[in-house]
């Protein structure tokens, strides 16, 4: 940079900067440079007297690269207040920009475009697929799509990822299924839209298949199937990828290192979880919140809130899920002074005014600790109406002290709200049971035949040679399932009380 302002100074003083050429590579050069000199570009674009469309196209394409879209179509329009027309490249820049907040111009800009005849060129068209697939009009976007005659892997990609986003994944998979050419961005796309809608045995089986077809996975496509792992607990895939980061030499930024964290925290590994976290460079609030969350779930809680000071210690700035973290953590631990305290800095100290789950944290927190009044109190005076989590944690509680007049207050508080699932009946047939009034348990189980109530069954998954199988409670398919888990573990399937033993288990 101290080289490209001598020859700036070296221009200025022979007046060749006044030529429009030398001036916009001197732009060019700030503008798209690794460091944030972007500013310095802006100075001198302000200054210059004449532009040309080269140098106005490259302002408002770094602009957009650096997340600044509203910088980037303030100089779009000085650029039509100036006389100067749109080419192709302007167009699939100011697409790009109005792809973050401000979709309802972008559709404006296509009129432009349509007018300006720059509609069928391709880097135009490819920004319109994307802006309509941003805005979630798959409708247009395909019809863009249809009428492209040159279709490269963006103008797919873009599609995908539209379809992605509005939650069509079959639609995108068969697109992607069509794709004549598939690069390892179009792959994490169709991997990520799994992941989104929960689909992750499916996520994971896909990040296989890119394997096997030698493409190479990129950093989406890793964290994609490292979420995945996390949901599923398939802790071998995980440490392959894990195993494969470190032998690519691939960077541990942020995404990649919480997507780690996350999958070894939930698969059980919670010290190697640890680890990645102290080797990460740069943490942020993110890294901090799954790594408190996988200490609380494994029962840690002074740990995670010793983390929690920590992160606050480092300048990091805690969110909301951040507290409901820590708050749960101090619920499992029965730390209620330390839980009421942080509860109370979340306003005080940080700014962030409490919402439902954490009322139903704090809740849960009095609740364990047996202080039913004060729970009862919380729940009273909320200043927002009660849901089926805040609900649900006073009535655990109630079933845990045995309080069977709160419990039956609640749930009619809950069936009021029309938010009486089976999980809530089933759990006032245990509380009566816990109390041996066994005629108020077949009246609650009669009511849920009547009203055809249901419990959605549990279920589990384990990990075998590298493939995940799913355990589904009620499944009939469990004979099959025993047999060969018996064989995998190398005990005599006939032996008769082992069969019942896992029957009643699964």
């Amino acid at each position: 940079m101290t080289q490209i302002k001598q020859i700036q100074s070296h221009l200025t003083i022979s007046g060749t900067l006044l030529d429009p050429y030398a001036a916009g590579k001197i732009i060019s050069l700030c503008a798209e440079s690794d460091d944030d000199h972007l500013s310095h570009a802006y100075k001198l674009f302000l200054q210059l007297s004449y532009r040309t469309k080269f140098i106005w196209n490259t302002m408002i394409r770094s602009f957009t690269a650096k997340n600044e879209a509203f910088k980037a179509l303030t100089i779009y329009k000085t650029m039509l207040r100036s006389g100067y027309l749109p080419n192709n490249y302007t167009f699939s820049f100011i697409f790009k920009a109005c792809c973050t907040d401000h979709l309802s111009l972008g559709f404006v800009f296509h009129s432009q475009a349509i007018k300006l005849g720059w509609e069928s060129y391709d880097f135009v068209l490819n920004g319109l697929i994307h802006l309509y697939s941003m805005s979630g009009s798959m409708g247009p976007a395909r019809t863009l799509f249809d009428s492209s005659a040159a279709r490269d892997i963006i103008t797919w990609t873009a599609l995908i990822n539209g379809y992605v986003k509005s939650g069509q994944v079959s639609a995108a998979r068969e697109l992607f299924d069509n794709m004549p050419e598939k690069n390892a961005v179009s792959w994490s796309a169709m991997i990520h839209g799994y992941v989104q809608v929960g689909l992750f045995k499916e996520a994971l089986e896909l990040f296989n298949q890119m394997q096997i077809c030698g493409c190479r996975p990129n950093h989406g496509g890793i964290v994609g199937a490292l979420t995945a792992c996390a949901f599923l607990g398939a802790l071998d895939i995980g440490r392959w990828i894990h195993a494969y980061v470190d032998r690519n030499g691939m960077e541990l930024d942020r995404m990649m290192g919480t997507a780690l964290i996350e999958m070894y925290a939930k698969c059980g590994c919670i010290e190697t979880a640890c680890s990645v976290f102290d080797k990460m460079l740069d943490r942020d609030v993110f890294a901090y919140t799954c790594l408190i969350s996988g200490l609380a779930n494994h029962g840690q809680g002074c740990r995670a809130i010793k983390l929690f000071g920590r992160m606050k210690n480092e300048g990091v700035a805690p969110n909301e899920v951040t507290f409901i973290c820590v708050l749960s953590a101090c619920s499992r631990m029965g730390l209620v002074d330390e839980g009421l305290r942080i509860f109370k800095n979340m306003r005080e100290v940080h700014g962030i005014e409490p919402g439902v789950q954490h009322y139903g944290c704090l809740v849960d927190l009095l609740g364990r600790a047996g202080m039913l009044e004060e729970a009862k109190k919380v729940v009273r005076d909320m200043p927002m109406e009660p849901d089926s989590y805040v609900l649900g944690a006073l009535l655990n509680a109630c079933r845990v002290h045995g309080n069977v007049d709160l419990s039956e207050e609640t749930v009619e508080n809950l069936v009021e709200r029309c938010i009486d699932h089976g999980g809530v009946h089933v759990l006032l047939s245990n509380i009566y049971a816990s109390s041996k009034q066994w005629h108020c348990v077949v009246k609650v189980r009669k009511g849920m035949e009547e009203k055809n109530v249901r419990k959605i069954p549990g279920c589990s998954f384990i990990e075998v040679d590298g493939k995940v199988c799913e355990f589904v409670a009620g499944d009939r398919s469990h004979v099959l399932m025993e047999d060969t888990m018996l064989l995998l573990f190398g005990i005599d399937k006939h032996l008769k009380s082992t069969r019942k033993c896992m029957a009643f288990n699964h």
